[in-house]
């Protein structure tokens, strides 16, 4: 049992990293980033790039990796997104074509072999007689002050709170002189962070490749969709329950199963709750 609730815990940790930043700049700037994904795979091989062929030390490593995918955000919202913002479709089309052609960008740098990004702690940490792989309590770790400093961010400072200002009410913050432009640029580059960073953590204990961003994607937009578009509270609450749930899946039963819980909790949440665990009823 401690077992799984250490793994659950950490696996939990990791999706609410993922949907956190998916639910962010949905909530503020109300689009759908398919590209999302994408942001965790280049996390994954800057951090492989500045280690394996730059012989850089891990740490500063994961900071330029982090900074490096934040500015690929904010670019790509100034240049790709800011001009279709207009067309929740045209957003949903480039997007797309981004995740379609970083990856293809990817295996053409990279070829198709999984990469090796290096650990944190490379040795077994034993909780009560459990051991635990170092680097999946440095993700669980991460994650959660991660997570936290998002949510002071946001509801202690300045700048926060107008990002909830634009996300509560656009027209209304733009009168009070709150640049929206601006705000999502920011959004969109922390949305980019968290996601590139659940990638440096978490890329070393799992496969790094160029088609990596498709599972990230898939439990991002899950975890939102049970948790409730916009709601950052729900896609935590969601997070959760997802990652144990899999995490259990996977103990008890086959964990080729896992795949299939995402599935069952959006189908289950669409069908006795559209609105998700704690997004705002859909109006008729």
């Amino acid at each position: 049992m401690l077992t799984v609730l250490i793994y659950g815990a950490v696996t939990s940790a990791i999706f609410a990293m993922l949907a956190v930043g998916f639910t962010l700049i949905f909530g503020v700037a109300r689009i759908l980033n398919l590209a999302h994904g994408t942001f965790y795979a280049i996390g994954a091989y800057a951090a492989f790039t500045l280690t394996a062929v730059y012989k850089m030390p891990l740490l500063p490593a994961a900071i330029i990796s982090v900074a490096f995918v934040a500015a690929f955000g904010v670019v790509m919202e100034r240049v790709l997104v800011r001009p279709l913002r207009h067309s929740a479709l045209a957003v949903l089309m480039i997007t797309l074509a981004v995740s379609l052609t970083m990856e293809q960008v990817l295996f053409l740098v990279f070829g198709s072999q999984s990469k090796n990004v290096p650990a944190f702690i490379n040795h077994p940490i034993y909780i009560h007689g459990v051991s635990v792989d170092g680097q999946r309590l440095v993700a669980l770790g991460v994650g959660v002050a991660l997570i936290a400093a998002l949510w002071l961010f946001i509801q202690r400072t300045r700048l926060g709170s107008a990002i909830l200002a634009i996300s509560q009410d656009p027209e209304a913050a733009q009168y009070m002189g709150i640049p929206s432009n601006r705000i999502f640029s920011i959004v969109m580059g922390l949305s980019a962070a968290i996601a590139g960073a659940a990638g440096v953590i978490a890329s070393p204990f799992l496969t790094v490749r160029p088609t990596m961003d498709l599972i990230p994607m898939i439990t991002a937009f899950s975890v939102v969709i049970v948790g409730g578009l916009g709601s950052i509270p729900g896609s935590i609450l969601a997070a959760c329950l997802i990652g144990y749930s899999e995490t259990i899946v996977a103990f008890y039963f086959n964990p080729q199963w896992t795949g299939a819980v995402s599935l069952l909790a959006v189908l289950l949440t669409l069908i006795l709750r559209p609105s998700g665990l704690m997004g705002k009823p859909i109006s008729s």
